[in-house]
């Protein structure tokens, strides 16, 4: 190690510009900053804590070159292994120490992670709508930002408020600002008779080539899901997401069985072993773990090189509560990976874009995080003081008879 690439300090950055964001940033003897993510929506203190207090005195004076040495020594040195918040705060570190080790070499980071394997990464954007005539024009309105594929999600009659679809006039933020998470209510049987009707009205108006995906977000059983799938196979979904709560790996098995409707899982999931089953049996065909919640740019690597092996893509999860940093990592990930599959987009607000500076950029339908050397993102300190943290949850839902159900 030289003296200059010993990492001098690590800063635990905490922001709400419009949403809570926790971020970490790393130091080194000569100067050089990288950013990493760590943000957790609705439990974002957590990982800040256990970063401030448990993680960054173990960094001061390593070598910031050592990134692989450095995960081990976080995932295997605390025993206590994999779960959202570890693994949140390993990944954030992951992210720092990639972006210090690209800025050192000059090179954008997907350049160290062996070069482009495409000029730019396939988006797509999220429309919705309480009736078909919003939700046409709301996929009209995406068509016009250049989106070359959609997300569909839709109101559900007799449910009050619905996952994905936000009041009238209003921009779609599920963690709302409030000491106590909302709750919302569900019917599955409503959920399941309203939905293949939908795609069919939007089939009808848009024409049977553009990709459209759906998010189930896990409230499903694993037989409807199956009849869920079978339901949708008419009208060709790129996707459909999270049909049913994933962890019991085998209860895919029972939908594969029923429906040819590729499936996307695992934007809860935290570690490679999470998909052993649903990549080795191919019971999924894309992979949605966020490099902000999966243990970084070196975990989710290995996720998704386990998943080639398998002719499983990615769909890397990237909604408005990973950070514009963890978004950067995706996309440089998603250029140079072979198996690309399709990266999510939620534009961040102007204000998010005031603390974080950005080289990404969307045209044609297409990401790119750009040419700056490292992840390509900076972050502003006096924009970020200007907003503190605000306690901020994801709603709960809860059947007819008050039962609480998978949100």
């Amino acid at each position: 190690m030289t003296h200059g690439t010993a990492i001098r300090s690590a800063e635990v950055l905490v922001t709400s510009p419009d949403r809570n964001f926790v971020t970490l940033r790393l130091t080194t003897e000569d100067g050089v900053v990288g950013l990493g993510d760590a943000t957790l929506n609705g439990r974002e203190l957590s990982v800040a804590s256990y970063l401030r207090d448990h993680v960054a005195p173990l960094l001061l004076g390593r070598d910031a070159h050592r990134i692989e040495d450095t995960w081990q020594l976080l995932y295997r040195g605390a025993y206590w292994r994999r779960g959202p918040v570890t693994m949140s705060a390993i990944a954030a570190v992951d992210m720092a120490l990639w972006d210090i080790k690209a800025k050192i070499a000059r090179l954008p980071l997907y350049q160290l992670l062996g070069g482009a394997s495409r000029t730019g990464a396939l988006a797509y954007g999220h429309a919705s709508g309480r009736d078909l005539p919003e939700l046409f024009d709301s996929v009209r309105g995406h068509l016009d930002e250049g989106y070359r594929a959609i997300r569909v999600q839709t109101a559900v009659p007799g449910i009050t408020t619905l996952y994905g679809v936000p009041a009238p006039g209003a921009r779609y933020e599920p963690a709302a600002r409030a000491p106590l998470p909302a709750e919302e209510d569900w019917d599955t049987r409503a959920y399941l008779r309203q939905v293949p009707g939908v795609f069919e009205a939007v089939r009808g108006e848009f024409g049977p080539e553009l990709p459209l995906l759906h998010d189930g977000h896990h409230r499903m059983t694993p037989i409807q899901a199956a009849r869920l799938g079978k339901d949708l196979e008419p009208y060709g979904l790129f996707w459909l997401e999270d049909c049913t709560p994933a962890e019991d790996q085998e209860a895919l098995r029972l939908v594969r069985r029923h429906t040819t409707t590729p499936l996307a899982i695992g934007e809860v999931f935290n570690t490679v072993w999470d998909y052993q089953t649903l990549v080795r049996e191919q019971l999924i065909d894309y992979v949605r773990s966020s490099v902000t919640h999966a243990g970084g740019i070196t975990a989710l690597r290995r996720i998704l090189d386990f998943a080639a092996q398998h002719q499983v893509k990615s769909g890397i999860h990237g909604p408005t509560d990973i950070s514009p940093v963890g978004m950067a990592a995706a996309l440089h990930l998603d250029l140079a990976i072979h198996n690309f599959g399709i990266q999510e987009h939620m534009p961040h607000t102007a204000l998010t874009h005031e603390v974080f500076r950005v080289s990404a950029t969307f045209a044609d339908g297409y990401l790119h995080p750009g040419e700056e050397p490292g992840l390509g993102v900076g972050y502003d300190d006096a924009a970020a003081e200007r907003h503190p943290y605000q306690p901020a949850y994801l709603p709960v839902s809860r059947l007819q008879d008050g039962t609480v159900h998978d949100w």
